[in-house]
């Protein structure tokens, strides 16, 4: 089973990760099982409000995520909005939503345990 990258460090601005991982540091990220890529917002056309939507994370799903963790920024000023979250539950997963730097300490200790655990994490705001 592949495990879920590690993130080392998280100051503003910057999402670092475990030098094993071979991941690149970035501001915004989408991690899962076997890897992780910068999560670009206009994908989605996702902004702080509504915030992270269901298009956000579907890629977590189709990934094999059994728990995902959303984070809200630094300052909680990041959405997650409930119709996201009934979304990931619909689909059998178990959801975390919380400030970033508690939303990546949740994820790593999920990493940790062996979970299928993936993430949208922002870093800033």
């Amino acid at each position: 089973m592949m495990s879920s990258p590690t993130i080392s460090s998280i100051p503003w601005g910057r999402i670092q990760f475990s030098d094993s991982d071979n991941l690149p540091e970035g501001k915004d990220y989408k991690v899962y099982p076997g890897g992780g890529r910068p999560w670009d917002w206009n994908e989605t056309g996702t902004r702080q409000s509504p915030g992270a939507q269901t298009g956000d994370v579907e890629e977590l799903v189709t990934k094999g995520c059994t728990h995902v963790v959303l984070s809200r920024g630094m300052h909680e000023k990041l959405g997650v909005p409930d119709a996201t979250v009934r979304w990931l539950e619909s689909q059998g997963i178990e959801v975390y939503v919380a400030e970033t730097r508690k939303a990546v300490e949740t994820y790593n200790v999920l990493t940790r345990e062996g979970k299928k655990v993936g993430g949208v994490i922002h870093s800033t705001c």
